[in-house]
C-alpha cells in the first residue's frame, strides 16, 4: 500500500522567522532587506508645537541616510508635549512625565521590534532627555538628532521670542504696554518651525548632548529650517550603520568624563536649570554615578561666557552664526576645560572631531573669551540648608542681587500665587513660596515661567525671590530657586514653613534657609499630613513611581529616592 504520511522537515531558526518576515514584507521589505540591520528612526513629529512640526521631514531624511549606508530603516513615532503652550495651565503637569513616557515608548518599540540600532529625533524640551534615556537604556548603536532652533521673531527692529510674550503679560498688568502691543508681541514671537530660540531648555539639552558625544559635531546649533539641518538628519542615518559596523554603543560614549564635559558646556553657555534634572536622569539610565555634588564642583571652576537669552542679548541663531557649539567646545578644549579623549558617535574622540571644527568667528560678540568671562564661575548654583536638605537649584546669570532675606508669602499652588502677584499682594523684599508642585506633589513638577515672567514684567524680577519644589523654564530669569528637595508632598521642610517666616537665599554662600530651629521644624512636622495623591491615570502612576528631584525625578529607580546626607557645598 502507498505510504500516505506527509514527510516532516526539521524547522530551522530561519524558517521559524517566516511569519515575522511576512509582516515586514507588508511594509515594503524585500529578500535583500532581511540581510541588513534593521535601523529604527524614532520621530517626535507632531503638529501640537512648532518645535516638532518639521521633524517628519527630518525623519525621512535620516531614513534615506540609513538606507544608503546599507541598513533597512523603519520610522516610528512617539509623543510630545509643548511646554510653551501648556505653561501656566494644568497641562504643564504632563510636561516632565512626558520625558519618561517618551523614553519608555522608544524602549518599547526598539525592544519589541528587535531593532539593531536607531536614530532618535527630538525638538521640544522633554524630547531630548527622553530620547537619550532610551538610548542609554537600550545600549544599541544610536545617534541623537536635534530638530533645531527657531528663528528669532522681530518687532520694532528687535529680536523677540516666546519669553517676550510671557513677560509682556506682566508688562501689560503693570501698565507699561497696552493691549495692542501685547497682541503684536504674541503675533511675532514665534515665526516658524523650531525650538524656543534662547539658551532655554531645548537648546541647552541639544548643546549638552553634543558635548556628551551622542550627536553629530555642529548639529546642536544648526537651525531648524536650514539645509544644514537636513544634512544632519541624512548623516545621522548613515552614522548609526557605521556605529553598528564598529560595534560602538552608547555606554562606550556616556562615561563620567562625558557627563562632566556636558556640565561644563551647560555652565559656559548659561543653560537651563532643567539640565541638572535631565543629565542626572540620563546618567541614571546609563548607570553612571552623577550627583548634585558633581554640578557643584564643576560650577566653581567653569566660567560663564555666553551672552545668551534669557539673561543675555543673543539667541541660538546668533551662536550658530558665530561658529556654533562646536566652535565653543574647540575653544574650551584649548583652555583645558574639556576631556578630549571621550569617544563620540563619529567613532572618533571629541578632540579629533574638534580639530576639524571651525573657530569662533572674528568679531563675534556672543561668546566672551575665557580670560574675560561674564562671570568667573558657572551660573547654575546648587543650594543647601535647612529649607533644602537634599538640595535646590538656582540660576544666577545676569543677577545683580546675590542674597535676599525676607518674609515668606506661602502658597500651595501656582494659580493662587499668580493671583496674588497680579493683585499687587507681593511686594519688593518678599520671598514668594509655591509648594506642592514637586514631582509627586504637582504631580509632574510643573515649570513656573508664567509667574516668573509676570514678576519680571512687573519689575520685581530681582526684588522678589521665588522659591518652589517645582521647576523653572529655561526661559526664566530673576531671583528664582527651584527643585527644592525633599519636596512638600513627602514632608520636606518647604511643607512646614508659614507666611511670615524669615527665609534667606544666598547664592554666593549657596545657602537656602529658614529662621526656624530644629525643634520648631520637628514640632510642625508632627502636626503635618500629606495631601492625598491623584488616584487615576498617567499622573497617578507617575506620582507613585517618581524619585526625588535631586535624583533626576526618574520613574525606574526602586531604591531610596531621597538624599540622606547633606550636600558638600
Amino acid at each position: 500500500m502507498r505510504d500516505l504520511r506527509i514527510k516532516s522537515h526539521v524547522i530551522s531558526d530561519d524558517e521559524k522567522r517566516a511569519p515575522n518576515r511576512a509582516m515586514l514584507r507588508a511594509v515594503g521589505f524585500s529578500d535583500e532587506d532581511f540581510k541588513k540591520p534593521m535601523i529604527g528612526i524614532a520621530s517626535t513629529w507632531s503638529e501640537v508645537t512648532p518645535c516638532n512640526i518639521h521633524i517628519n521631514d527630518l525623519a525621512f531624511q535620516a531614513k534615506d541616510g540609513a538606507r544608503e549606508a546599507g541598513g533597512a530603516p523603519l520610522v516610528f513615532n512617539t509623543i510630545t508635549v509643548s511646554d510653551g503652550i501648556s505653561m501656566g495651565t494644568e497641562g504643564m503637569r504632563y510636561s516632565l512625565p512626558s520625558r519618561d513616557l517618551i523614553a519608555d515608548s522608544i524602549e518599547t518599540v526598539v525592544g519589541g521590534e528587535s531593532l539593531d540600532g536607531f536614530v532618535a529625533i527630538g525638538g521640544c524640551d522633554k524630547n531630548m532627555p527622553g530620547c537619550l534615556m532610551a538610548i542609554a537604556r537600550m545600549n544599541l548603536p544610536s545617534v541623537f538628532l536635534y530638530g533645531g532652533t527657531i528663528k528669532p521673531g522681530k518687532l520694532h527692529g528687535e529680536d523677540i521670542d516666546i519669553v517676550s510674550a510671557f513677560e509682556g503679560v506682566g508688562q501689560y498688568n503693570a501698565g507699561s504696554i497696552d493691549r495692542e502691543e501685547l497682541h503684536k508681541i504674541e503675533c511675532n514671537a514665534c515665526p516658524g518651525a523650531g525650538s524656543c530660540g534662547g539658551m532655554y531648555t531645548a537648546n541647552t539639552m541639544a548643546s549638552a548632548i553634543e558635548a556628551l558625544g551622542m550627536s553629530l559635531p555642529g548639529s546642536s546649533s544648526n537651525p531648524a529650517e536650514t539645509d544644514e539641518k537636513r544634512t544632519d538628519a541624512f548623516v545621522a542615518g548613515q552614522a548609526v550603520y557605521q556605529l553598528l559596523e564598529q560595534d560602538i554603543r552608547p555606554r562606550d560614549i556616556l562615561t563620567k568624563a562625558a557627563f562632566e564635559n556636558a556640565i561644563t558646556v551647560v555652565m559656559v553657555l548659561g543653560g537651563s536649570t532643567n539640565a541638572i534634572l535631565h543629565l542626572m536622569a540620563i546618567a541614571h539610565a546609563a548607570e553612571v554615578d552623577l550627583s548634585l555634588d558633581d554640578f557643584n564642583r564643576i560650577q566653581k571652576k567653569v566660567p560663564h561666557l555666553a551672552d545668551l537669552k534669557p539673561s543675555g542679548k543673543y539667541v541660538m541663531q546668533d551662536l550658530h552664526n558665530a561658529g556654533g557649539v562646536s566652535a565653543v567646545m574647540k575653544m574650551l578644549l584649548k583652555e583645558g576645560l574639556l576631556d578630549g579623549s571621550c569617544l563620540t558617535v563619529t567613532g572618533k574622540t571629541l578632540a579629533e572631531n574638534l580639530a576639524d571644527a571651525p573657530d569662533l568667528a572674528d568679531g563675534q560678540k556672543v561668546i566672551y573669551p575665557v580670560s574675560e568671562p561674564l562671570k568667573p564661575a558657572g551660573p547654575l548654583v546648587v543650594l543647601s540648608g535647612n529649607l533644602a536638605p537634599s538640595g535646590a537649584v538656582a540660576k544666577v546669570s545676569g543677577l545683580k542681587v546675590k542674597q535676599l532675606t525676607g518674609p515668606a508669602k506661602v502658597f500651595d499652588d501656582e494659580p493662587s500665587a499668580t493671583e496674588a502677584v497680579m493683585n499687587g499682594e507681593i511686594q519688593a523684599g518678599d520671598v514668594l513660596v509655591i509648594r506642592y508642585e514637586g514631582p509627586k506633589g504637582g504631580p509632574g513638577m510643573p515649570e513656573m515661567l508664567s509667574i516668573s515672567g509676570i514678576l519680571v514684567g512687573k519689575g520685581l524680577g530681582e526684588s522678589v525671590a521665588l522659591l518652589t519644589d517645582g521647576r523653572f523654564s529655561g526661559g526664566t530669569h530673576g531671583l528664582v530657586v527651584g527643585h527644592i528637595a525633599p519636596e512638600a508632598q513627602v514632608g520636606g521642610p518647604i511643607a512646614l514653613i508659614k507666611t511670615g517666616d524669615v527665609v534667606t537665599i544666598d547664592t554666593e554662600s549657596q545657602v537656602l534657609s529658614v529662621a526656624l530651629d530644629e525643634d520648631e521644624l520637628a514640632e510642625r512636622k508632627r502636626t503635618w499630613s500629606a495631601p492625598p495623591l491623584i488616584s487615576r491615570g498617567a499622573l497617578a502612576k507617575y506620582a507613585r513611581l517618581v524619585s526625588c528631584a535631586s535624583k533626576g525625578a526618574v520613574t525606574d529607580s526602586f531604591e531610596e529616592t531621597e538624599v540622606k546626607q547633606p550636600l558638600k557645598i
